[in-house]
């Protein structure tokens, strides 16, 4: 949601307040927590710890169950058909604490601490009030569609050493219609979820033995990540960048000097060794602007462009771990071009190209483009800022691509525009980063001769283009559901023989096939051949070559599509060239050829 003023914000926030209600209507002496608006719908906070049932059952650490929600539903219907307004009136600090004293709502009290104004508001309907800046529709009639969706464990305001609370989170849209199309694409998205086909397509998995957030990839998903890896790295060698490698640790001293330990430490994992500060590098820049600073520059050298997949290492809190989408240890597909400062916006439609170019590749053909400005905590001169600002604007104006204005989300050393991708169900995902840094070149006394020989000052781009690999395959898993295009699968093909006598012949067009650089694999299993179809279906294997007496006696194979089925009897010199054919043209086309419900 982009403003509270927004109509459909305004009906979230207010469907929020009427499940509050109607859980404590439900579960006298629950305590609230906070209940916002967010995309698609909302939440709220709930602490059961000293609740009883309207009944008077006590259900001290009562926790909720998704067979719940029917009855918190039902009692939400009560309040919306009793149509009543949301007052919203002024108080002053001091009386709203005695409302939340006599209450026993805890939270709310200690958020009223927080606040540094005199006076607060309250919103109101029927016997329910809340702290609440509003603002909400005028009558809990006007919820006309929501669902419930699901319950989830949540730290009291984000942090592990608060106590652990229960959310509820809900769907609210204006009409029916919108609310069956988002729990449709709802229902296709668990489908396609990541986490669920990682493990079907044995791609990768998480172990406690090593770590919330630490991915460990199984072989047709580190398969999977090569192929990506591979790819990138030749785009980027061909687009004229300089490979390059950075160690994981650094010194503290590093990080002190780039401003990264004052504005980021919370989030570097910091240790000592020989009675010296080290921390795991949460980003790569540092390493890539020793390199440049190694030796004399000329202007001649620019742009100079380094390149590095980074392995980088972040404290993420353990409530936002998501999958392969929120991670702790990640690779970036990072670099950092050094260059004149009139030289950055040309620098800058070259890295939009390159991302639109890739991205189509892998098949995503809609993005959202933010340009994030000054934050409050920044380092360097505003001048410098409105500089950067203004090439990075120029660039998306050049290319004629629309963007948003994210007021103070900018980088602590300089703005930055973000592209989201979008996917198949048109959900889009943090992708491509680029960012104008006019501040660490000052910080790291970095220089260049110009053409009279004078010593300046270069300034650097910092960018990615696919973000965090691991995100990035995340996206890719639901886009495609699993299902990759030829290209992009891990296994290319299985091959099948129908009886033990064929095996022979079925491991020779196997190493045949390897040999030209396909990803392939036999089932060799004493199965019927049916089953081991439909296993190969099943794992999402885009073609499986079917070998028996009659091909083996003919040089043929009969080929079979998951998506085509049976596409007949082939010579192998065919079955090469289709599959070459296929694999180089990146095909993507048939990405939503299972989803015509959508």
């Amino acid at each position: 949601m982009k403003k509270q003023n927004d109509e459909l914000w305004k009906l979230r926030h207010s469907a929020a307040h009427v499940m509050a209600d109607a859980v404590k209507r439900l579960y006298p002496g629950v305590k609230l927590g906070i209940g916002p608006a967010i995309e698609e719908g909302f939440y709220y906070d709930f602490d059961f710890s000293s609740c009883r049932e309207r009944s008077g059952a006590d259900l001290k650490n009562h926790f909720l169950t998704p067979e719940d929600l029917p009855k918190i539903e039902n009692e939400m219907k009560k309040i919306i058909s009793e149509n009543m307004s949301f007052v919203c009136r002024d108080v002053s600090k001091a009386s709203a604490e005695k409302i939340f004293k006599k209450a026993k709502e805890t939270y709310k009290l200690e958020l009223l601490k927080e606040l540094e104004e005199k006076e607060v508001t309250l919103y109101k309907h029927g016997e329910f009030q809340d702290l609440c800046k509003g603002p909400h529709v005028e009558k809990t009639g006007e919820i006309r569609a929501f669902k419930l969706l699901s319950v989830a464990g949540a730290y009291w305001r984000g942090k592990e050493t608060n106590p652990m609370l229960q959310r509820i989170y809900g769907a609210a849209f204006a009409d029916k219609k919108a609310l069956r199309k988002f729990l449709k694409l709802r229902e296709e998205a668990q489908k396609r979820d990541h986490r669920k086909l990682g493990k079907e397509l044995e791609l990768f998995s998480f172990n406690e033995l090593v770590g919330g957030g630490l991915p460990l990839f199984h072989p047709k998903g580190a398969m999977l990540r090569q192929i990506i890896v591979d790819y990138i790295t030749e785009k980027h060698v061909e687009k004229g960048y300089h490979l390059i490698s950075s160690p994981h640790i650094l010194r503290s001293d590093i990080w002190i000097k780039s401003g990264h330990y004052e504005h980021y430490k919370e989030n570097m994992y910091v240790f000592e060794i020989d009675n010296k500060e080290f921390a795991v590098k949460p980003m790569n820049c540092p390493g890539h602007i020793l390199v440049y600073a190694s030796r004399i520059r000329s202007y001649r050298e620019f742009p100079i462009r380094y390149f590095e997949l980074g392995n980088v290492y972040r404290h993420e809190k353990s409530g936002v771990l998501h999958g392969l989408l929120r991670v702790r240890g990640f690779t970036q597909d990072d670099a950092h071009i050094f260059c004149l400062r009139q030289g950055a916006e040309k620098e800058i439609i070259g890295v939009l190209d390159f991302v639109e170019e890739t991205l189509k590749t892998f098949g995503f053909g809609e993005f959202e483009v933010e340009l994030s400005t000054r934050p409050k905590k920044y380092i360097g001169t505003i001048a410098d800022w409105e500089e950067a600002t203004t090439a990075l604007k120029n660039a998306l104006e050049a290319k004629k691509i629309k963007y948003e204005i994210n007021e103070g989300d900018g980088a602590f050393y300089g703005p930055k525009i973000d592209v989201k991708l979008k996917d198949a169900l048109g959900r889009a995902w943090q992708c491509a980063t680029i960012q104008c840094d006019f501040a660490l070149p000052e910080r790291f006394d970095l220089k260049y001769t110009d053409s009279s020989g004078k010593e300046k000052r270069p300034i650097v781009l910092h960018r990615v283009i696919l973000g965090s690999l691991e995100r990035f395959m995340g996206a890719l898993i639901e886009h495609y559901g699993g299902d990759f295009p030829l290209w992009l699968a891990p296994v290319q093909v299985k091959v099948i023989p129908i009886a033990e006598n064929c095996i022979e012949y079925g491991a020779e067009v196997t190493k045949k096939l390897l040999k030209l650089g396909f990803r392939v694999e036999m089932d060799s299993r004493d199965e019927k051949m049916q089953r081991k179809i439909r296993d190969a279906e099943i794992t999402k294997i885009p073609y499986m070559v079917i070998v028996g007496k009659r091909e083996e006696e003919s040089g043929t194979v009969s080929l079979r599509s998951r998506k085509n089925r049976n596409l007949g009897t082939l010579k192998q010199e065919e079955l090469i060239e289709l599959l070459q054919k296929e694999e180089s043209s990146k095909e993507f086309s048939s990405v939503n050829e299972n989803d015509s419900t959508l």
